[in-house]
């Protein structure tokens, strides 16, 4: 099962606060009371959302953390990097060569087209996409052909 951890989970949380909120900047505790997730934790995914340049910072009394882009321009992929690393479903997706069972294989470079897919999906929705009011799903098809097109 291709599951995200609790924190990527709480840092889309985090990030639809701040971006629904009149307010453009947040302190750590407000954020945490806002949402419910505990202090350390919510100050632990604002520095990995600050170094992944998603978030600014300010200093001082009326300091906080605040989008850097807007809703728009933040990619789920981006949210999901920022917390998880690069987004790769198995060990050959992303690095040639990085599988022991290499030479003789035949699917390592389908499964990096599928990864690329993955990815692209993921930077299609952005923080704003997820603001919306839930619709019921849609069910989408790839057809495998369709994945040598990407390349």
């Amino acid at each position: 099962m291709l599951r995200l951890g609790k924190m990527t989970d709480y840092a889309t949380v985090i990030l639809s606060f701040m971006a629904k909120s009149q307010t453009p900047v947040h302190a750590a505790l407000e954020i945490s009371t806002a949402t419910g997730i505990a202090q350390p934790t919510v100050s632990k995914i604002l520095k990995l959302l600050l170094k992944a340049k998603v978030l600014s910072s300010t200093r001082g009394a009326k300091g906080g953390y605040a989008l850097l882009h807007a809703p728009e321009d933040i990619t789920v992929a981006s949210v999901i990097t920022a917390l998880e690393g690069p987004i790769a479903l198995t060990e050959c997706s992303t690095l040639e060569n990085s599988c022991q069972q290499v030479a003789g294989c035949q699917i390592g470079n389908n499964w990096r087209l599928v990864n690329q897919t993955v990815q692209k999906a993921l930077e299609s929705v952005t923080l704003a996409d997820m603001l919306l009011p839930v619709q019921s799903p849609q069910e989408i098809t790839v057809p495998v052909a369709s994945l040598y097109r990407l390349k």
